[in-house]
């Protein structure tokens, strides 16, 4: 592989804002690699939208990327991932990495109990893209370990998250209503099944751990992901040897909020910022 090949930014593609969380690990994780984050600001949330709707908008962010010669593809959406990773997997010949089975592989690898939570969108949730990742990887790795999956959809944890409402008592008693429609089982793993949870991590953690009595372990998908690319990359020797990066955003609506989270997760100001028009 040559050095050009190697240099050529990663694409990572959301329906808004959550993908953040996703972009902020791969900077941790990868500090050397250029990355073009494309948001679809325009159009989000993708959590209550029809499956085939998601598959065409996630195509149309994905030429655009494609556009910017990107040696791999970060889709940074649990909706998107749920619906449409298989078609771009089929439609462009890069490394397409989703942020569900990443998720699903580490949830084996921490669960005692075998039962497991998922929080997600109702998109996601309809999708069943977790419960079936775990299962599908749970039988391919020796005696299986999950007992129970159990699923909430969660949709007011994203506007909570966008308008910076991660603690405090309206963040608390709505990840408690929330927790409260899981069963009384012995739960000990809870995956946060969208890109913007995280930023709720700290209340869902200790709402959690009052509901069940113990703590849970939260698993989500930006450390997930993040490791799961550099492992891609590495195995098809197309890390960068770069000494700086650049970070470029694409956004289909240029809107103050985006900036305002941009700077939360980065302590500054996003430098490129470019309105882009992804629709057919």
């Amino acid at each position: 592989m040559g050095a050009s090949e190697r240099d050529r930014p990663i694409g990572v593609f959301d329906s808004g804002v959550g993908g953040l969380t996703v972009m902020r690990a791969l900077v941790e994780t990868l500090p050397a690699e250029d990355i073009v984050y494309l948001g679809d600001t325009a159009r989000v949330p993708y959590g209550n939208r029809a499956a085939s709707t998601v598959r065409r908008y996630a195509v149309n962010a994905t030429g655009t990327l494609m556009e910017k010669d990107i040696k791999a593809l970060v889709v940074a959406c649990n909706t998107a991932t749920a619906h449409a990773l298989g078609t771009l997997k089929e439609t462009w010949d890069v490394p397409v990495i989703g942020v569900v089975e990443p998720v699903a592989k580490r949830v084996l690898e921490v669960t005692k109990t075998g039962i497991v939570g998922v929080l997600g969108t109702r998109g996601t949730v309809r999708s069943d893209c977790y419960p079936e990742a775990i299962r599908r990887l749970d039988r391919h790795g020796g005696a299986p370990r999950i007992e129970e999956i159990h699923q909430v959809a969660c949709p007011l944890l994203v506007p909570l998250a966008e308008e910076g409402w991660s603690t405090g008592s309206v963040a608390e008693e709505v990840a408690a209503e929330y927790l409260s429609r899981l069963p009384d089982l012995d739960f000990d793993t809870l995956v946060l099944g969208c890109t913007h949870y995280p930023l709720l991590r700290d209340t869902l953690a200790a709402v959690a751990r009052r509901r069940f009595g113990r703590e849970v372990t939260l698993l989500d998908s930006a450390t997930c992901t993040a490791d799961e690319v550099e492992a891609t990359l590495r195995s098809r020797n197309l890390l960068s040897g770069a000494e700086e990066s650049e970070h470029e955003f694409l956004l289909t609506d240029l809107s103050p909020a985006f900036v305002e989270m941009a700077e939360r997760f980065f302590g500054t100001s996003p430098r490129s910022m470019t309105h882009v028009d992804i629709t057919e």
